[in-house]
C-alpha cells in the first residue's frame, strides 16, 4: 500500500504516475550544471514516471544533445526560435503555459536561477497555482517538500495539493545527475506551440570575465566591505582568484557600496553557492550572506575582528589584517 500511495497525485487516476517537465538553463552553447542538479532532484519526485527536458533557445542544438545524454531524461523537447535566443520571463512563461496545456504536465521544475525565479511566478498566475520555491528536500509522500525560511535558520515542510506544481530546486542541496547509458530522443517543438509575448530583448549588462562562473565554480574567493574600495578587489583578491582558479564573489555590503557588480553577490538575495573551497575575505558574516555559502565544503575566513559571525561557520579562521594576509597567502599558493 505504501508504494501505491506514492504514485497517487491529485487529479490523476489511481495507480498512474505523471510526467515532469524540467526547464534547462543554458547559454545556447553549453548546459548549465545547475540543470543537472535539478534533474537529479526531479528524479526523486514520488509518482514521477518520466522527465522531459525543455531546451529553448536559438542555435542550441549542442545543448539539446548534451541534455539527451543526462541520466533520468526521457526525452528532450527542443524549442528553436529567434525570439528564444535570449530568454526573457514573459516569453518563457507563454511557452511553458502552452506546453502544460498541450501535454498535461503535472510538475514543471527548474533550478533556482534568475530565469526561473522570474518565469515561474508568471506561469503560476496563469495556472492559478502556488509555486514551491528553493526546495532542498523531496518527501516520501507525493507533494511534500522541505524549503528554507528566515535565511536558512528554519526549515519548513510543506504539502501541495495543486493539480499542477511549479517547483524550483536549490542546486546545492542535490547531487548532479550523471551520464545516461543511452541517449534520449530529441524532439523539435513547433514554433506555433506558443505566441509572442510582445517582449523584446535589447541587451545584457553582465560583465564578462575569464574566471569560472560563480554559481558553478568549485572554488570561490569572496570579498566584503573590509576591502574598502573597488581597486582593492582587483589588487588584493584578483591575484588569489587567479592562483586558485577561483570565481570571485562578494557580500551584499560590497555590492551596495559599488565595489563590484551585482552578479557577484553571494547570499540570500544573491547567488547560493556550495563550492569545495570558499574563502571569505573581509566579510563579517551577516545572516543573509551565511545563507548563501554555509553549505560550502571548506570555509576559510580572514577578518581582523575575532568576534565576526563568519568564524562561527568557518573551518579555518585567520584573525588579522587582510591587506597583509591575502598577499602572503597568494605568494605561497
Amino acid at each position: 500500500m505504501a508504494s501505491l500511495r506514492k504514485l497517487l497525485c491529485r487529479g490523476l487516476p489511481r495507480g498512474r504516475g505523471y510526467a515532469t517537465l524540467v526547464v534547462a538553463d543554458h547559454d545556447n552553447k553549453a548546459l548549465n550544471k545547475a540543470t543537472l542538479h535539478a534533474l537529479a532532484a526531479a528524479s526523486k519526485l514520488p509518482g514521477c514516471t518520466s522527465i522531459d527536458l525543455l531546451v529553448a533557445g536559438k542555435g542550441s542544438g549542442a545543448v539539446a544533445t548534451a541534455g539527451a545524454g543526462v541520466q533520468g531524461v526521457s526525452k528532450v523537447v527542443h524549442a528553436e526560435s529567434d525570439q528564444l535566443e535570449h530568454l526573457v520571463p514573459d516569453s518563457m512563461s507563454e511557452l511553458l503555459l502552452a506546453m502544460q496545456k498541450n501535454n498535461g504536465y503535472k510538475v514543471i521544475a527548474a533550478a533556482s536561477t534568475s530565469l526561473s525565479k522570474e518565469t515561474l511566478p508568471r506561469l503560476a498566475a496563469s495556472l492559478d497555482t502556488q509555486p514551491i520555491t528553493d526546495v532542498i528536500a523531496v518527501g516520501e509522500e507525493d507533494g511534500v517538500f522541505s524549503r528554507p525560511m528566515y535565511a536558512g535558520n528554519a526549515i519548513a515542510t510543506v504539502k501541495s495539493t495543486d493539480d499542477v506544481r511549479l517547483i524550483t530546486f536549490r542546486t546545492t542541496a542535490f547531487e548532479a545527475a550523471g551520464d545516461a547509458a543511452t541517449a534520449a530522443a530529441v524532439e523539435p517543438l513547433p514554433a506555433a506551440t506558443y505566441e509572442s509575448a510582445g517582449i523584446q530583448w535589447l541587451s545584457d549588462s553582465e560583465k564578462t570575465s575569464d574566471k569560472p562562473q560563480l554559481s558553478s565554480a568549485s572554488r570561490v574567493v569572496a570579498g566584503g566591505r573590509g576591502l574598502k574600495n573597488a581597486e582593492n578587489f582587483e589588487k588584493v583578491l584578483d591575484p588569489l582568484c587567479d592562483k586558485l582558479n577561483a570565481a570571485m564573489g562578494a557580500s551584499r555590503a560590497a555590492v551596495d557600496a559599488g565595489f563590484v557588480p551585482n552578479e557577484l553577490q553571494v547570499g540570500q538575495t544573491g547567488k547560493v553557492v556550495a563550492p569545495e573551497l570558499y574563502v571569505a575575505v573581509g566579510i563579517s558574516g551577516a545572516i543573509q550572506h551565511l545563507a548563501g555559502m554555509k553549505d560550502s565544503k571548506t570555509i576559510v575566513a580572514i577578518n581582523k575582528d575575532a568576534d565576526s559571525p563568519i568564524f562561527s561557520v568557518a573551518d579555518y579562521g585567520l584573525v588579522g589584517d587582510l591587506f597583509e594576509a591575502v598577499p602572503e597567502m597568494t605568494s605561497k599558493v
